[in-house]
């Protein structure tokens, strides 16, 4: 495939958030595969910005990379020291990144201590990221923010989405758009787009799956400890390629193409039928592209 493999609605360039195995290997390899398959971008890991030039030279532009590896709660951490530790380094952050030539950034919100009071922990987000605004601003970047439900992380439900881009009041911070963590939650992920959907700046391509009859037998409500969860998910959802599971695609990429979205729609892979080795992860991607170019 020599050209870049776009989606059936919005005609919106489909990429990859590399993770796994192929994250691993050497940038020519990865980016030689990516193209030949017809993949239009990639989604790195942070602190490998040095790595842009050569995804660049290499025919495959970057699509995000993440801002933090593993200090994300660190930004909304109780003690005042860390926090202005960790906006330094995100700051430093973002002008290497756009120093090498990325445009968005990636975030997720994970308190540090999962059991302060959310209050407290969103005051603490607004302030260390309210700090970073201008450096982003400034070097023309963008924040896509990511909605996973984890770690009682802000900035996966509309309300703390909407209590958090008030507070920023720029469009320096948008949303990373992903179904699959909406889903999960009950959220309604139309309804979610026709609020927010002039704010999504990127957007990962994954499904949710939900054992419906184990909703029926056990509810949602269950105990870990008892009810043993699925690979790459919970209880009684896990996490799959696009066209796997219950989102609805078609319907989802005409709600962006009417917020005028003009971004790509990178594959990110969890699921248990193709993680784990190189082959089943290529594979993975592509029945994704394959889907993903019909939907």
């Amino acid at each position: 495939m020599s050209t870049v493999a776009q989606t059936r609605t919005g005609d919106f360039p489909i990429g990859l958030r590399l993770t796994g195995t192929l994250a691993a290997r050497p940038v020519a390899e990865t980016a030689a595969w990516a193209r030949a398959n017809g993949f239009g971008c990639v989604d790195i890991y942070a602190n490998q910005c040095s790595t842009i030039p050569a995804w660049e030279q290499a025919g495959m532009p970057v699509g995000t990379i993440d801002l933090f590896g593993n200090e994300w709660t660190g930004m909304l951490s109780a003690d005042a020291g860390k926090r202005r530790a960790t906006v330094a380094l995100a700051v430093q952050a973002v002008r290497a990144s756009a120093a090498a030539g990325a445009k968005i950034l990636f975030g997720v919100m994970l308190a540090e201590d999962v059991k302060l009071p959310r209050k407290e922990t969103f005051g603490y987000m607004v302030e260390s990221y309210g700090q970073i605004g201008n450096v982003l601003k400034e070097t023309g970047t963008r924040l896509a923010i990511e909605g996973w439900p984890g770690c009682n992380a802000h900035c996966c439900t509309p309300e703390s989405y909407r209590a958090f881009l008030k507070e920023m009041n720029s469009d320096a911070f948008g949303i990373n758009y992903d179904p699959s963590h909406l889903i999960r939650m009950g959220i309604d992920s139309l309804r979610f787009l026709e609020e927010f959907g002039e704010q999504v700046v990127h957007m990962h391509g994954k499904d949710t799956w939900l054992d419906a009859e184990r909703v029926y037998e056990l509810g949602r409500e269950q105990d870990p400890v008892f009810v043993k969860g699925f690979p790459w998910g919970g209880s009684f959802w896990r996490y799959t390629v696009p066209g796997h599971g219950i989102a609805p695609w078609t319907k989802l990429l005409e709600i962006l193409v009417r917020k005028g979205y003009k971004g790509a729609v990178s594959i990110e892979l969890e699921d248990v039928n193709f993680n784990g080795a190189l082959d089943g992860e290529q594979r993975g991607f592509i029945a994704s592209r394959d889907f993903l170019q019909t939907a």
